[in-house]
């Protein structure tokens, strides 16, 4: 398994990827086991590599098995969600800091194809794109929606990411989660 920096060349096979677990594309019965939410273009795929080097996928051949995406909280200012969030920082703390779109970035989605699920893929890929944002932010932030229980368990209990606080959006309930980029992988 390689685990790298995603190039221009990774967006379609990406996209596919996408698709198979995008809540809008995915087959009704893996919905249980998670999803993403967020639609996303070759464009804004384009933008995430060329400005944000914030793509990290994990290939087997040429097919991209996991991804997941970061980047800073301008680059996901065009979705409404992201300036709520955002704009609902410097009320946070997080292990002693006072949370800004400077010191923090905003992770995921992340996605694992089904047929790599439980084999340790997750942990590895979270890793390897956290390491590489830490050379830029101190503090990982992400969100889970309450309906997807797979998701918050593999957040909160694999990846050890803190709940911070829970908030509502558009209807939707969600778990708002931050990490430490310093910490050790060891």
């Amino acid at each position: 398994m390689e685990f790298k920096i995603a190039q221009l060349s990774d967006i379609e096979a990406t996209l596919a990827l996408h698709a198979k677990y995008q809540v809008d594309s995915i087959d009704e019965q893996d919905k249980k086991d998670g999803f993403v939410t967020t639609a996303f273009t070759k464009e804004q795929l384009t933008e995430l590599i060329t400005q944000e080097q914030g793509l990290f996928i994990a290939k087997q051949g040429e097919q991209v098995t996991a991804y997941v995406m970061a980047a800073s909280w301008q680059f996901w200012s065009i979705w409404p969600m992201f300036v709520f969030m955002a704009e609902d920082l410097p009320n946070l703390n997080y292990l002693g800091r006072r949370l800004s779109v400077k010191n923090s970035y905003q992770y995921g989605p992340v996605c694992i194809d089904k047929a790599f699920r439980g084999s340790g893929l997750l942990e590895k890929i979270f890793d390897f794109s956290r390491i590489e944002m830490a050379k830029r932010y101190p503090v990982l932030i992400t969100f889970v929606n309450k309906i997807n229980p797979r998701s918050f368990a593999a957040h909160s209990k694999k990846l050890k990411l803190d709940v911070i606080q829970e908030f509502e959006f558009n209807n939707n309930h969600y778990y708002e989660l931050a990490y430490d980029t310093s910490k050790s992988v060891f």
